[in-house]
């Protein structure tokens, strides 16, 4: 029997307003033991700021798409129109792919037929990851583990799965029109309910930079990722015990903080929590 190349894997990177972290991007592309690659560019910049930094990676097989309009999700969704790989990722245009990693990725799934896709993590220069919440244990994705376990800067999953789901939600991510994020995790709990099959692992990590912010930058954030959460709980059904896990877990972390005396990890906590249930209600209301 004839034996099979390896899997195309398809990247597709949406950027916008970063062009010397695009540049680190595409030569950790060039670094892969993975021939069979091509780095679809989905460019939301107002000028064409990036001829020069694809023209240094004349080595890879590029496609760009000019876009008159920014938003994560809807750049996202104009590449998944061009998609030829059997593999698919949506690697951050600010992250850096170690060497050696999609050719992790492309023998894990020729080994296990049984997977639609594999999540790893993020981690900063430094191996810290961006928060706490995410899980160390590998395991397989499901609506309880996914918000511990998903994330889009390192998720490779069968084009087979991408064509079964479908985009992106537009109306989530960076730059929608509702401010909210969480377009992966809407995205994953999707393919989960249409019995999708998703390992997590821990070992397989991308790195992203996570830079420092101010007190009250962690405000913004924690409204934010809090009213996308509890948007996402209303819109995909989840039952009474997720819900009280997750409107209670805050509370232990603010008082956690406050034994501490971390007076802004405890507004931190408080602000993630009125999040939460404000898009709760947002999402019921707008039903």
């Amino acid at each position: 029997m004839q034996k099979l190349g390896p899997p195309t894997v398809d990247l597709v990177v949406a950027t916008v307003d970063r062009t010397t972290e695009l540049d680190r991007l595409l030569a950790s592309f060039e670094l892969q033991a993975q021939d069979s690659l091509r780095v679809i560019v989905a460019d939301q910049n107002d000028e064409d700021v990036l001829a020069p930094v694809l023209a240094r990676h004349s080595s890879l097989e590029i496609v760009r798409l000019r876009l008159p309009k920014r938003g994560l999700s809807r750049a996202r969704n104009a590449a998944l129109g061009r998609l030829e790989g059997q593999i698919v990722a949506f690697p951050d245009d600010d992250c850096t792919y170690p060497p050696g990693l999609l050719e992790t990725v492309t023998r894990r799934l020729a080994e296990h037929p049984d997977l639609d896709g594999l999540v790893g993590r993020t981690a900063d220069p430094e191996g810290r990851p961006p928060s706490r919440r995410f899980s160390a244990e590998a395991g397989r994705l499901d609506r309880a583990s996914v918000w511990t376990r998903g994330n889009s800067a390192s998720l490779f999953v069968r084009r087979s799965l991408v064509e079964r789901v479908g985009g992106f939600d537009e109306e989530l991510g960076v730059g929608s029109d509702s401010g909210l994020l969480g377009e992966e995790v809407d995205w994953l709990i999707r393919c989960l309910d249409l019995g999708a099959q998703l390992a997590y692992d821990p070992g397989l990590v991308v790195e992203h930079p996570s830079p420092p912010r101010t007190g009250e930058e962690q405000l913004a954030a924690a409204a934010r990722a809090g009213a996308t959460v509890g948007h996402l709980l209303r819109r995909h059904r989840y039952g009474p015990r997720t819900l009280t896990r997750m409107l209670t877990r805050p509370i232990g972390g603010a008082v956690a903080a406050l034994v501490r005396g971390d007076m802004t990890g405890a507004r931190v906590q408080r602000v993630t929590l009125t999040g939460r249930m404000r898009g709760y209600r947002r999402a019921g209301a707008t039903k």
